[in-house]
């Protein structure tokens, strides 16, 4: 008798990997042991993604994709106040609070994965993009495009810090600090 069909089964890879993931860096997990943890067969597996990489890819999209469409829907949202500062502190939690799948990204981009790096590179790109035409939509004090990627760099460094549990830093207070500062 043939083993019951799953539905979805790349979504089902992309969790079990994501689960993996949260307690090993990509290159310590295989393909079989994703392929166990989802209780599908490695042919399954294959058919689905050649290589690690490309769950990867899928994650960090899926994520990406996320934060794009839900930056979109709150900033078009008339009944709330997206001004500038309001719109530094959503960008800088979201992005704080969203990162995991990026230090997978950044390790293995740091230690030579060109393909990663590549990627990371154009996704970081696209979404400074749409934070600058935001940035600009709101004010024409600042370079809408400095304004995007210092708050996306500055996310990555608050992320690192909450990693780091850094007792020095408080980051809800410093984004109302940041929040606060803009607003002025």
């Amino acid at each position: 008798m043939a083993a019951p069909r799953k539905d979805n089964v790349k979504d089902l890879i992309l969790t079990t990997t994501e689960r993996l993931l949260e307690h090993k860096k990509l290159s310590d997990i295989s393909l079989a042991e994703i392929a166990r943890e989802a209780e599908i067969s490695k042919g399954t597996l294959y058919y689905h993604y050649k290589n690690k990489n490309d769950i990867l890819f899928d994650i960090t999209d899926k994520y990406l994709e996320q934060q794009y469409e839900d930056l979109i829907i709150w900033t078009e949202d008339a009944s709330k106040d997206t001004s500038l500062h309001r719109l530094v502190k959503y960008v800088l939690e979201r992005d704080v609070a969203t990162a995991d799948m990026r230090l997978h990204l950044f390790y293995d981009a740091m230690m030579g994965n060109e393909q990663i790096r590549q990627k990371l590179l154009n996704r970081y790109s696209e979404f400074a993009d749409i934070i600058a035409k935001k940035i600009g939509e709101r004010t024409d004090d600042v370079s809408p495009e400095f304004l995007a990627w210092l708050l996306l760099l500055l996310s990555d460094g608050l992320y690192i810090h909450k990693t780091l549990d850094n007792p020095k830093l408080d980051i809800a207070d410093f984004i109302k600090d940041a929040e606060q500062y803009l607003s002025n």
